[in-house]
């Protein structure tokens, strides 16, 4: 008779709360809930009028989910001993602040990586994204810590563009038929002037209303990530040119009509203590994504204010 001999289940254990908090680094106060608002700029191009696009703009009510990958996540290396790191899933709701219609739903990951010695890279942040237009992204960055900062955030430009050949620096579009959409722009209810070019403005306004309030920043952890990122973008320098970090894959369609080239993101987790002297957390960002179409680049750029529940 032949004998089945079934191997051990192999676990792979959640480690205590507190170890896994310690682990993640920068990433730590982010498990939770968090709810807030924002605004949301996308050029989007127009079959019907060739030449031609539609500026989409939306005042934002979102929320995002963070939870706790247990286990730690082991690479397997050859070049070098293997690393073991954790990380977070996430889930992101966005939907128009007054009609409530939907607007963006995404699922991924942040990973907390440690130094590596092949290739020869310090600690870094990686951010994994699908959303369900066809679009899939690994962008990879770091993380830095200060005691908090005062407004404004660095500007950040809305307008087409495209790259100086020789040097790589953008040059932004005079042609007013690419303009008039901009200088003409009904901005939603509440979202403050000039967002349409500096959608920045949005979160500016924020801090400048809390710290009016009385309200301070005890701290902050910035994050940066970026994907094939371009010169210029969410403070990337143009010279010398951006390292070519991260990926970005598009179902066909999307490549066609609308390719997705490039991707930066700024997250800002603020600890912020009110006029009592109570903390709560706040999470900042902005989020530019490069679409390409009528030989331009056109940033897409979404900007959140939430607060953790």
């Amino acid at each position: 008779m032949t004998q089945v001999i079934t191997p051990p289940v192999q676990l792979r254990a959640s480690a205590p709360f507190a170890t896994l908090l310690a682990k993640l680094g920068p990433l730590a106060e982010l498990p939770g809930t968090w709810m807030g608002r924002g605004f949301n700029l996308i050029s989007l191009p127009d079959f019907q009028k060739q030449h031609s696009f539609r500026l989409k703009l939306n005042a934002t009510q979102e929320a995002l989910t963070f939870t706790s990958i247990g286990a730690p996540i082991p690479n397997r290396g050859f070049f070098q001993n293997d690393i073991f790191f954790v990380g977070l899933h996430y889930f992101q709701q966005i939907s128009d602040a007054f009609t409530s219609g939907g607007l963006h739903v995404e699922t991924g990951m942040w990973l907390h990586v440690p130094e590596t010695t092949a290739p020869a890279q310090k600690n870094s942040i990686v951010r994994l994204s699908t959303i369900p237009h066809g679009d899939s992204l690994l962008a990879q960055g770091h993380a830095t810590s200060n005691r908090g900062f005062s407004p404004p955030f660095a500007s950040t430009d809305a307008l087409p563009f495209t790259l100086d050949p020789k040097t790589g620096a953008r040059v932004d579009v005079t042609d007013q038929q690419f303009l008039a959409p901009f200088d003409n722009a009904q901005l939603p209810s509440g979202i403050p002037a000039r967002s349409q070019f500096d959608p920045g403005l949005v979160l500016t306004e924020v801090l400048r209303n809390e710290f009016n309030a009385g309200q301070t920043m005890d701290h902050a952890h910035i994050i940066q990530v970026d994907a094939r990122p371009v010169g210029g973008i969410n403070d990337t320098p143009v010279q010398p040119q951006p390292e070519e970090v991260g990926g970005i894959v598009n179902m066909p369609f999307v490549r066609v009509n609308a390719n997705v080239s490039s991707f930066s993101a700024r997250f800002f987790i603020e600890t912020m203590q009110d006029t009592d002297g109570r903390q709560y957390l706040q999470l900042q960002y902005i989020q530019t994504v490069i679409l390409e179409f009528e030989n331009l680049l056109w940033p897409h750029i979404s900007v959140g204010t939430l607060v953790k529940q």
